[in-house]
């Protein structure tokens, strides 16, 4: 049986979880409803939630749980916790284990050191999930700094664990995710990220593997990275560890081309074993191999940069010839609501004129969620006509549906 998964380490709202539960009604009614008349008996269930950081906490509020409660009442689901991210905060989940005690799972299964190992686990499925012939190669999304934010950490366990599989391992930095590769670094009260990934590097290579570090030009210019430029997209700077390669972002995107495993903080992968034959949202594309990508935009515009970063992503994915989705749902509907106003002495951009520039790409298609909107009592720009309504069958229906003329065994799923 295929696994689909979600790795989810930032909080986790009822909100977040609703639509959650909504998709996966629809996956199991409208494409697996055999799974419904019985109980599963694979070893390999369909859907493997795994929660570490701040999504721990999901488990054990109220309101949350409930919600938890519903979607283990799919016995295909099965929910993997961070051990040591449980105790370190306090968290329990043992009135959800108590009901389903073969679906959630609270310790993990040891390491090549005999330790127990959370992000082994994750690395392990994802070895389960892919192709046995080598080279085999996996990928970390990283935006966010690391020691304001515990994801560059979790990264950095994930790729030594992809080692220790067997995987080569790819880093991709993207915005605030450039710091990870400044030198100098010398917390006193948290790992050295810099020389994790120097570290991560070494051992890779005595491995006979490949550690590929990449971090956006862009990104890294406006932070002020930027020493050397040659002008055809290699950046060199005097303040990065050796291993950090700072280029062009089309340099990135390529990876995203190829069919290995990509996850970040709060990502997923959704299988396709075979071609699908379903209703799709999306217009005709060219054939492509390229895993398609769909980006959900969950927070405010402008408060930070992850809508604008969102979409400049999506732009440079679809350029390259990717099928890219892109969702704006809870807090990211505002960058769809009222008339967005810059003034014009103002260097800032306004979110709404970008959608209306690049929603002509034949790879980059635009949605908004109705229920978030209506949970806001707000309503969409009538005139963002580029951007498609969608309630939570057309969100189901982006996730687990193989979009016409893609040839992918998998598709991406990143949160902004």
């Amino acid at each position: 049986m295929t696994s689909h998964f979600f790795l989810l380490s930032g909080p986790v709202t009822s909100e977040r979880l609703s639509w959650f539960e909504e998709s996966l009604k629809f996956y199991f009614i409208q494409i697996c409803p055999e799974s419904l008349l019985f109980r599963a008996t694979t070893k390999s269930p369909v859907f493997t939630f795994f929660l570490t950081g701040d999504a721990l906490t999901s488990l054990e509020n109220p309101e949350t749980r409930q919600i938890w409660s519903v979607i283990l009442s799919f016995s295909a689901v099965r929910i993997i916790c961070d051990r040591q991210e449980l105790d370190l905060r306090g968290v329990s989940v043992e009135q959800l284990a108590m009901k389903n005690p073969n679906q959630v799972i609270d310790q993990n299964g040891l390491s090549h050191n005999n330790q127990p190992s959370f992000w082994n686990d994750v690395a392990t499925l994802v070895r389960q999930n892919r192709p046995p012939l080598p080279p085999a190669s996996i990928g970390w999304f990283e935006i966010e700094s690391p020691y304001m934010h515990r994801s560059a950490w979790h990264g950095l366990r994930f790729l030594f664990s992809a080692l220790e599989n067997r995987f080569s391992v790819e880093l991709y930095a993207y915005l605030d995710g450039i710091h990870l590769g400044h030198t100098g670094q010398s917390p006193t009260e948290s790992e050295n990220i810099g020389r994790g990934l120097e570290d991560l590097y070494d051992l890779a290579g005595k491995q006979d593997l490949t550690c590929l570090i990449l971090a956006c030009n862009s990104c890294a210019t406006a932070r002020g990275y930027n020493t050397w430029n040659d002008g055809k997209g290699v950046t060199i700077s005097t303040c990065t560890i050796k291993p950090f390669k700072i280029r062009d972002m089309n340099a990135m995107i390529d990876r995203f081309g190829k069919s290995h495993i990509i996850l970040s903080e709060n990502a997923g992968s959704v299988q396709f074993p075979r071609k699908e034959s379903a209703p799709s949202f999306d217009r005709a594309e060219q054939n492509s191999t390229s895993p398609p990508i769909i980006i959900l935009i969950t927070k405010n515009p402008y408060s930070t940069g992850h809508a604008y970063g969102a979409i400049a992503f999506a732009v440079a994915c679809a350029h390259k010839g990717i099928l890219t989705r892109v969702v704006f749902l809870e807090d990211g509907i505002y960058a769809l609501t009222g008339v967005l106003k810059v003034c014009p002495d103002s260097v800032g951009f306004n979110l709404q004129d970008l959608i209306d520039a690049v929603a002509g790409n034949e790879n980059l298609h635009l949605f908004a969620f109705s229920p978030s909107f209506q949970k806001r009592g707000v309503a969409k720009n009538k005139n963002l006509k580029a951007v498609l309504d969608i309630g939570y069958p057309g969100l189901g229906k982006i996730l687990f549906y193989l979009p016409g003329n893609v040839v992918a065994d998998h598709q991406r799923v990143l949160i902004f």
